[in-house]
């Protein structure tokens, strides 16, 4: 079919649509993704780049074919991460299928009874649900699954870049699987990304590996961007020059930061978004900001978005920059997906991306409406003291942001998922739900229904059979008189609360409130008096109500200083090694304004001036030694975990490191010396064993239902899929 075909294939409903917006041409990927829906029963993948009309390629052939004959239950069920989105994506469906009669449900924790009550009375169309009210549903609604799903045809996932390598990702797939026992049928599935490192792998994820997943590729042009990486030293003056760091009061300290600074003139009458790598560092950003505005006399425009705020104040922001207007919203990932905020200018981030996926979906949220994406890098960092120690010269982020860029500009490379060998917490989560659906089930039945869900394939039945044992022994699940399972009293605490439902961690929260007006969320309660920041503002606590959890609290001038931990995320190998590259090479980026382009010159300076370059190993002065293995978070943690048990056998002590960069120790062996004991170790122990670098003293609790789990089992999936050893061996060849 050519493009022609496929429009005639639309329902004149689509058409409409398609005419009413002036659509010249249909897109490549609404072309291939019509092609495939229209002429197979595959599943489907469609990645392609932030606004290339992803969503409307997969809905304009399913409301083509589900409004010719529309049937009594849902026929389309649309997943995804964040409520925002299908906030979001609720009013452009709902735009979109105005005058039909196919109507369009949202159920999320904000969506009102009367809303959902309407679903439950009359299920048709199209619901748009969370996977924790997908969660509540296959536990709750059992007996109604059928009348609800029963002609249920369709199933979308939107931003499955963000869910495969997650618990979350594991959660949806058993969902599914779960549901389709239930109506006794296989809806199509489709999953909708910007960003996906390896599509196999993807295809795997979704299709549980059972099903014929497509992924067409689909040809997105040449790109062409606006980028400018900026450094400041946090000591840079820009009003007045002359005044001396120690003279200036810590009131004037926010007036005198030229990162900052620039990072306000470069939103002023521009559409911007900042990011932020944390919630934190977007609250110090966005109070900062207001701070410059009040001090220049300026409108204050700035506004906050991230998980911890209220859904109006989210919602607020939503709004305005949808409207258009001349304002700059401040956020952290809660805005990096796929939300329809409008034609924005500018975006702008506060260091740099963990991962070239990151860079690419904060990239995409400007340069919609024809024009290219454009994106400022603004780098702060203390200017370094002569006693500084030689690892520290080096600017790491922003050689991070560098490395980054040039991946994909040189390879387009985006990294690829990593699927969970070991899922326990789902596993964990997904056998209380079953049971709390099911009611009593035999061990054995209870087996054949949690490890045939597409994610526990690999879990081996020894390994299932201790985690029931534990769970019995520690009242999550207990034994009937007939020999059954039922979930126990433990079980019971934990299936009450509505926060069973997420598999990923949450904290015991409190609500933020001011007069009648809700602020947002915090996870533990200041004294009365105390003052905190929260939704770029600052607040006095002035009474709490610890049993309800409630915390009021009246506004006060000012800003609060905070200190956060860098969030490093999971940082893949290719970016160190490219960050390597960037340091030795001799190559001039065209993105790097003048602070930044001599930072990278002077940071070159001390590589080419040390030995850096020529070896992995370098002396720091006296005993101390430095290694940079220029490996990612998995592989560099394996190492530390190596150097550390056979500490001894190498004569090292005091093991530090921060981040993933490098490792510091205190060795009387030569820098040479000890690198080629290493190289020597390595061989030994080749292949590396993961699970004799996690001891038995160790309990590695990470995920939200590890407490569940007994030790060994922890220690086995920590071993399999947070250490990886076929990296170091290769480096220390």
């Amino acid at each position: 079919m050519d493009d022609r075909e496929i429009f005639y294939k639309f329902t004149p409903l689509v058409q409409d649509f398609i005419y009413r917006n002036g659509w010249q041409e249909l897109r490549p990927v609404q072309i291939e993704a019509a092609k495939i829906l229209f002429e197979t029963q595959d599943d489907l993948i469609l990645s392609s780049n932030t606004a290339s009309g992803k969503t409307e390629a997969a809905f304009f052939p399913i409301i083509s074919m589900i409004s010719e004959c529309p049937s009594p239950s849902v026929e389309v069920l649309y997943i995804a991460p964040l409520k925002s989105l299908i906030n979001d994506q609720f009013e452009r469906i709902q735009t979109l299928l105005d005058e039909s009669e196919i109507p369009v449900f949202h159920w999320h924790g904000d969506v009102s009874a009367s809303h959902k009550n309407h679903l439950l009375t009359d299920p048709r169309g199209v619901l748009q649900i969370t996977p924790e009210s997908l969660e509540s549903m296959l536990m709750n609604r059992k007996n109604d699954l059928p009348r609800l799903f029963g002609c249920l045809k369709y199933v979308i996932i939107d931003e499955i870049h963000t869910l495969m390598t997650a618990d979350r990702g594991n959660q949806i797939i058993c969902q599914l699987d779960r549901l389709e026992r239930v109506i006794g049928r296989s809806p199509r599935r489709i999953g909708l990304s910007a960003t996906i490192g390896d599509i196999e792998k993807a295809k795997l994820w979704l299709g549980g590996g059972t099903r014929t997943v497509q992924a067409p590729d689909v040809a997105s042009g040449g790109a062409s961007w606006k980028l400018a990486l900026e450094h400041f030293y946090v000591q840079d003056m820009t009003f007045d020059r002359n005044v001396h760091p120690a003279e200036v009061s810590e009131d004037e300290k926010p007036q005198t930061d030229a990162g900052y600074e620039y990072i306000y003139d470069c939103t002023k009458k521009k559409r911007c978004l900042v990011f932020s790598n944390s919630r934190e560092e977007t609250e110090y950003v966005t109070a900062t900001l207001r701070q410059i505005a009040e001090r220049r006399g300026d409108e204050d425009r700035f506004y906050i978005h991230h998980g911890n705020l209220s859904a109006s104040i989210r919602e607020e922001t939503e709004q305005r920059l949808r409207e258009g207007a001349d304002c700059t919203a401040c956020a952290t990932v809660t805005l990096e997906l796929g939300i329809d905020i409008g034609a924005l200018e500018r975006i702008i981030n506060v260091g740099a991306p963990t991962t070239v996926s990151g860079f690419l979906q904060r990239l995409g949220r400007s340069g919609r409406r024809g024009d290219p994406p454009e994106m400022f890098m603004v780098f702060r960092e203390e200017n370094p003291l002569p006693d500084t120690p030689l690892p520290q010269l080096i600017p790491w982020e922003l050689i991070r942001a560098i490395a980054v860029i040039q991946l994909y500009i040189e390879e387009k490379f985006i990294e690829p998922p990593y699927l969970k060998k070991l899922p326990l917490s789902p596993l964990s989560q997904q056998t209380l739900s079953i049971l709390a659906s099911h009611g009593e089930l035999s061990p054995k039945e209870l087996a054949d229904k949690v490890l045939t869900l597409s994610p526990f394939y690999d879990v081996d039945r020894p390994d299932y059979r201790a985690l029931l044992v534990s769970m019995i022994k520690n009242g999550y699940i207990q034994h009937t008189e007939d020999g059954g399972l039922i979930v126990g009293l433990n079980g019971e605490r934990l299936i009450k609360s509505f926060k069973f439902y997420a598999v990923f961690k949450d904290d015991e929260d409190y609500s933020v409130k001011c007069e009648s007006e809700e602020i947002g969320t915090i996870s533990s309660p200041p004294p009365v008096g105390d003052r905190f920041a929260l939704a770029g503002r600052v607040w006095e606590v002035s009474e709490l109500d610890l049993q309800r959890k409630l915390i009021y609290v009246t506004p006060v001038k000012g800003k609060m200083e905070i200190s956060w931990p860098g969030d490093y995320g999971e940082v893949h190998t290719k970016i160190l090694e490219r960050m390597f590259r960037v340091l030795c090479e001799d190559a001039d980026y065209p993105y790097l304004k003048p602070n930044a382009r001599e930072r990278l010159a002077s940071a070159r300076r001390v590589v080419q001036n040390s030995n850096i370059r020529d070896s992995m190993m370098v002396s720091l002065g006296g005993n101390t030694k430095c290694l940079f293995p220029w490996l990612g978070t998995r592989s560099f943690n394996t190492l530390v975990r190596i150097l550390r048990k056979n500490a001894a056998l190498l004569g090292l002590s005091k093991i530090e490191y921060v981040g993933y960069y490098y490792i510091t120790m205190k060795c009387d062996r030569s820098a040479d010396q000890l690198l080629d004991d290493i190289r020597g170790l390595i061989s030994q122990i080749s292949p590396i064993d993961t699970m004799t670098l996690v001891p038995q003293s160790e309990c590695p609790l990470r995920e939200k239902y590890d407490g569940c789990i007994p030790p060994e089992l922890l220690r086995k999936a920590y071993a399999l899929d947070r250490l990886r050893g076929d990296e170091i061996e290769r480096r220390f060849e």
